[in-house]
């Protein structure tokens, strides 16, 4: 379904204002900006090294996640294959408009051609993102634990435990709701009637259930989702650990107890996907945190560019390279046989 005109329009003034900003942000600072070019070119390469390894490990996390939902479906493939597509997705999915949707279709493809069933794969990627979410969630928890009552945001703190004492209180409830028959099939009722009458809403509910029957079937008990949730935690640990080694390689001190509310919150706001690759929502938002948990402006700007060369930047030819030796290369005889 092509995309509605209007958003196409949206996300184009979007980039336009986010690059103005940029711009007059650069212009009015520009001391701020030449210092923190002076930390950048000072930049302790041997550190910077291990940010780089530090990466690869978080991608190789995230591959491992998906290839252990996979294979819990019953799909038979390789820890390689699925680094490769991770890698190439990334890339795809940061670099045009509404890239999510671009590398979603593409992921599915290359699963399919390497015989993997696509209600598999399906439920194997909407439980990896419920992972990464989970994970991501756990660590912006701490990191507000961490993070220092008579700070310079104490009302932030206060407000992200706030939620999250909320959402666990009430995913404790729907547990235990779902524990009685009879609110099960309540729920079930009104599930049904929303799509009643309505078509596409119904094909759209067929197709969550669907996904759900599969995630559930991986593995259903709680205890079960346990190494899963740790290969997402060891994804963001694993990336956030590269922005503490980026300022150690500018000699820069980290404000460790800010660090993960200020790493935490910024991947949230770059979920949304506002432009390709999160940019310039990705740079302020961080850098403005840092500033907040008391980085002056400099370094934080230093920081947050190093890490999102490592991060992003970087990732960018190499996700594109991969990308296209992926969709070249034809499948084994052995992955043909088991679609």
């Amino acid at each position: 379904m092509p995309r509605p005109r209007w958003r196409r329009y949206l996300w184009w003034i979007t980039v336009v204002l986010v690059a103005a900003t940029a711009a007059v942000l650069a212009a009015t600072h520009r001391s701020e900006v030449r210092a923190a070019a002076h930390l950048v070119a000072r930049v302790d390469l041997d550190l910077l090294g291990v940010a780089i390894g530090l990466e690869a490990a978080s991608i190789v996390a995230l591959a491992a996640l998906e290839l252990w939902l996979l294979r819990a479906g019953g799909a038979e493939i390789g820890l390689g294959s699925v680094t490769g597509i991770v890698v190439s997705a990334n890339a795809v999915a940061g670099a045009m408009p509404a890239g999510g949707v671009f590398a979603l279709g593409w992921a599915m493809r290359q699963f399919g051609r390497r015989g993997v069933a696509l209600t598999v794969v399906g439920a194997s990627l909407a439980a990896a993102g419920a992972m990464s979410i989970t994970a991501l969630s756990l660590l912006l928890t701490v990191g507000a634990l961490v993070a220092s009552p008579s700070g310079r945001a104490p009302g932030l703190r206060e407000s992200v435990l706030i939620a999250a004492a909320s959402c666990a209180a009430l995913l404790l409830a729907v547990l235990a709701l779902s524990r009685s028959a009879q609110v099960r099939g309540v729920s079930s009722r009104a599930w049904h009637r929303i799509g009643r009458g309505r078509p596409r809403v119904a094909r759209l509910q067929d197709s969550v259930g669907t996904v759900a029957t599969q995630a559930l079937s991986l593995h259903p008990t709680l205890r079960g989702w346990t190494r899963p949730l740790l290969w997402a935690l060891l994804n963001w640990v694993c990336d956030a650990a590269v922005l503490v080694v980026c300022m150690a390689a500018l000699g820069i001190e980290v404000p460790w107890r800010g660090l993960l509310m200020a790493y935490t919150l910024t991947q949230f706001l770059g979920s949304l996907r506002v432009t390709p690759g999160n940019l310039g929502i990705a740079e302020a938002s961080l850098s403005g945190l840092l500033v907040l948990y008391g980085l002056r402006a400099d370094q934080a700007l230093a920081a947050t560019l190093l890490y999102r060369g490592v991060s992003f930047w970087l990732l960018q030819p190499v996700g594109w390279a991969t990308w296209l030796v992926v969709t070249l290369r034809k499948p084994d005889a052995h992955h043909r046989h088991h679609r």
